[in-house]
């Protein structure tokens, strides 16, 4: 790669708010052609379960950028040939949710990109942002990998670090990476268009950990198995979704909205609440304390008017 191109061809691949800044900020470079997206099919959302376009089909829609939304590439060779001739100079992933044959990662003349929300190879996989989070990691970031056939096993491109503060949470972490990512992979893209050579590093397979989709169940707060810095990670991790949880002694649910951590020891029985500031006592006799909360088929409130409302009381036991 050494030629200097007047203007890049670009498929640009991605579907939630993650990929939205890396889409338009591609779309503004005037030396980009993004000739066509590639997102999720719309999925029922809302009461009403109506259809809804995905955030990145949204921008393509308002840029008359053409939209593909296959099911499959494995399962459809027809979308594969469509994708093929479109004739790319190089392919963008963004948390696109296909897995891509080795068809369609040849296709375009340089390659597929991907923007990942991970210091790689520390996480692979759904989640990265969560689980680097919930395992207490100090730093987070984004790599831009050429991509291969393996689940984010591609060679590395270009890395850049962004710290985990103790009030860092899935949201706030998400948004940051996502600016990060697209600022990245501008860079990268104009060193193509530049035909400066991309350096290629390598992963060790064995430093990496999986980072599995979020599942609803994971964010019920046991008490008694939870030490009060886990549940602060998971807590944190978990906002806006899929949510923190527990149950009252009658089994109504409680959305933990945000919490914090505390000096306070305390003894007392797991899931106690022990004191109007919210504190509850976890695994080791480590107290949590609970800021805001939601209690079922009610609008969240700060923890003393759940308190002065009656929907919770002192002494009472969460699972």
């Amino acid at each position: 790669m050494n030629k200097t191109l007047d203007k890049l061809r670009v498929v640009f691949m991605g579907t939630p708010d993650f990929s939205v800044a890396a889409l338009e900020n591609i779309i503004a470079n005037p030396r980009m052609d993004v000739i066509a997206v590639y997102t999720q099919p719309p999925r029922p959302a809302g009461r009403g379960q109506q259809l809804r376009l995905s955030p990145v089909h949204q921008v393509a829609d308002h840029h008359q950028i053409p939209v593909f939304t296959p099911h499959s590439f494995k399962k459809d060779p027809e979308a594969v040939n469509e994708f093929a001739a479109l004739h790319a100079d190089i392919a963008v992933v963004a948390a696109y949710g296909l897995i891509l044959p080795k068809a369609v990662l040849d296709a375009p003349r340089f390659g597929c990109l991907n923007i990942h929300a991970s210091i790689l190879p520390r996480w692979r996989g759904a989640a990265p942002i969560q689980r680097a989070i919930l395992a207490g990691d100090k730093t987070s970031g984004v790599t831009i990998m050429q991509m291969d056939v393996g689940l984010d096993t591609g060679a590395m491109i270009l890395k850049r670090e962004l710290p985990i503060h103790f009030s860092t949470t899935g949201q706030s972490l998400h948004d940051a990476l996502s600016a990060l990512g697209s600022a990245m992979i501008e860079d990268v893209l104009e060193m193509v268009l530049d035909g400066t050579p991309l350096s290629l590093e390598m992963q060790d397979d064995a430093l990496s950990c999986y980072a599995p989709m979020l599942q609803k169940e994971e964010g019920h707060i046991s008490w008694s198995s939870m030490d009060a810095d886990y549940i602060d990670r998971l807590v944190r991790a978990f906002t806006p979704w899929p949510g923190c949880w527990t149950l009252d002694e009658t089994g109504k649910r409680f959305k933990i909205i945000e919490g914090g951590l505390t000096s306070v020891a305390a003894t007392g029985a797991c899931g106690e609440v022990i004191s109007t500031e919210g504190y509850v006592v976890c695994q080791n006799n480590t107290v949590f304390q609970i800021l805001k909360i939601q209690p079922e088929s009610s609008k969240a409130m700060a923890f003393a008017d759940a308190l002065n409302g009656k929907k919770l009381k002192i002494g009472q036991i969460l699972s």
